[in-house]
């Protein structure tokens, strides 16, 4: 199994309709199969996510933060990690948002 835990992650790219930047700092924890982070930077002045992690290392995510504007946003993401010849984690996901639009996006997050 995939272990998250203590692993900071940064954003590499995102859709335009997202609100994470390159900024923007995940730290994540993981318990068991449960994956927790705190993340902030960029447009989020505060952000948290909970997710599952699966035997192959996918994470099914919730998510809310609060934007630079005072916006409190929600969504849901899909997480898929590949591992680089350094052993460094990026994940590629796939998100919607469940609040404003509710439109879906792309990102990709690497272990720093």
């Amino acid at each position: 199994m995939f272990n998250y835990n203590d692993k900071i992650f940064k954003v590499l790219k995102t859709t335009i309709n997202g609100e994470t930047t390159e900024d923007t700092i995940f730290n994540y924890k993981q318990t068991g199969n449960i994956l927790t982070s705190k993340y902030s930077g960029g447009n989020i002045l505060e952000g948290h996510l909970i997710g599952l992690v699966s035997s192959n290392g996918e994470i099914d995510i919730r998510y809310h933060q609060i934007n630079l504007k005072g916006d409190l946003m929600t969504g849901v993401c899909k997480s898929i990690p590949e591992v680089l010849k350094s052993g460094k984690i990026r994940l590629h996901e796939q998100w919607q948002w469940t609040s404003g639009d509710k439109s879906k996006g792309n990102s990709i997050i690497e272990e720093i």
